[in-house]
């Protein structure tokens, strides 16, 4: 089951870096959501086991999506964070041989200003 971790509270400017993985764990493709109070889940970043990341516009130059070496755990490293970034983040992998895809349970990120 995946696991994802890291989240917690920061000051605006402030970084978090995020994980999520399991033992055995593989993907085609991860990625990242969020979901703020009130608001639907939307995705942040992504990224392919070949190591092809996309970021949404609202992130972009402040997040970076990687992963390990063991392509079982993939990271959320978020820079210069902003109070709107303030959300509940999940990580989702996906397989293209048809498998559903597995949703980690969330993990909360609080930026206060």
């Amino acid at each position: 089951q995946l696991q994802a971790s890291g989240g917690g509270l920061v000051e605006a400017g402030g970084s978090l870096r995020l994980s999520c993985g399991a033992s055995g764990f593989s993907f085609d493709i991860m990625d990242w959501y969020r979901q703020a109070p009130g608001r639907q889940r939307e995705v942040v970043a992504g990224i392919t086991s070949g190591g092809v990341t996309n970021y949404a516009d609202s992130v972009k130059g402040r997040f970076t999506v990687s992963t390990n070496n063991a392509k079982n755990t993939v990271y959320l490293q978020m820079n210069s964070l902003k109070p709107e970034d303030t959300a509940v983040y999940y990580c989702n992998a996906k397989y293209l041989d048809g498998r559903p895809s597995s949703w980690g349970q969330g993990t909360q990120v609080t930026v206060s200003s």
